[in-house]
Parts: structure tokens; sequence; C-alpha cells
């Protein structure tokens, strides 16, 4: 049974925003991510957590997107103005923190690590898209830094299909995390 100390513990969401969630996800749609992500958010929040949400972006010019030559790189290009806004019932949340980062992961180059750590939080509740792309990384640089982990895993969804998702829920993530439903997690802030 998972247990959690909720006022250790933050919720952190990633990129439940209009560029990212426009895009097909699955095996859960967005619709079932967000919502599954606002219970968390919302029953967090009131337990006396702390809620962060993270959002990918990067200057007009581009300038600060990676550009290592890859085998199949990421999608880029012009972006529409509001890519990068929060979807409506994200952006309601009563999120105390929020996060730009730059690449996959919601640790590097970002200040998420400082802003747990000023608060004492140990714990950290991942939802969000891609499974196996900004969750994953996120996970695996939490873990790195002595977080505990906890997934959501009806409140991801990977962008590269339900097979991405099957094999990082199954096979990556439980070395680093632990992988529960909505329900689940619910459970532990009661």
């Amino acid at each position: 049974m998972l247990k959690l100390e909720f006022k250790r513990a933050a919720l952190v969401a990633i990129d439940l925003q209009k560029g990212v969630l426009g895009m097909p996800i699955a095996p859960h749609p967005a619709a079932a991510v967000v919502a599954n992500s606002t219970r968390l958010a919302e029953a967090l929040a009131r337990a006396g957590g702390l809620v962060v949400r993270v959002h990918v972006g990067f200057s007009a010019d581009g300038a600060d997107r990676l550009k290592q030559e890859v085998d199949q790189p990421m999608a880029g290009g012009p972006r529409p103005p509001d890519w990068m806004d929060f979807v409506p019932e994200v952006a309601a949340w009563p999120a105390a923190i929020e996060i730009v980062k730059r690449q996959w992961g919601a640790f590097h180059g970002a200040e998420l690590d400082l802003q747990l750590r000023r608060r004492g939080l140990d714990t950290i509740v991942l939802t969000g898209v891609a499974t196996n792309l900004g969750v994953e990384q996120t996970a695996r640089e939490a873990w790195q830094l002595g977080y505990s982990v906890v997934v959501a895993e009806d409140a991801t969804s990977s962008s590269l299909g339900e097979a991405a998702h099957r094999f990082a829920i199954e096979t990556i993530l439980p070395r680093i995390a632990r992988v529960r439903s909505t329900e689940a997690i619910l459970a532990a802030l009661a």
C-alpha cells in the first residue's frame, strides 16, 4: 500500500500545455490525463502539499533549443503563440510554483530542485505528457537527486504511442519510482 506524507510531497505536472496536448497521445486521451492530474492537484493542495506546473518552451528565435545531431530530431519550427500556455483546467490550478524547462527533464537548467529543497520536500508525484520523454526524464533526474518518485500511470500518456508508454511504465519507471493509479495516490493522500 502506498503511503505519502503530503506535507513533504509535490505534484509535478509535465507539459500539460496547449501545444503538447494538441498532439495525438496514447493510451490515455488528453482529457483523461488532465482530469486525473487535476484531481491530484486539488487533493494535494487541500492536504497542504505543493502543486508545480511545468511547461516546455523556447525563446522566439529558438537559440535556447538543444541542437545536437540526432537520428530522429524533435519537431522544430515556429510554434503558435499559445503553444506554451497551459490548458484552461491546468491554468486554474492552485499552483504555487510554475517552472519553464527547455529540454525533456524539469530539473536540469530549471529551478525545480531549488524550489522543492527549500520547502523541505522529498517526494514528487508525476503526471503529464509524454510518459517516455518529459515524465520519464524528470523521474530519472529526481531519482538521481534523491527524491522519492511516484508516477500516476493514468495521468500520463505518450506522444509516441501506447507501446512507448507501456515500455516506460512497465520497464523503466518501476526501477526508479512507484507506479500507481490516480485512485491509489488519492487514497494515500486521504
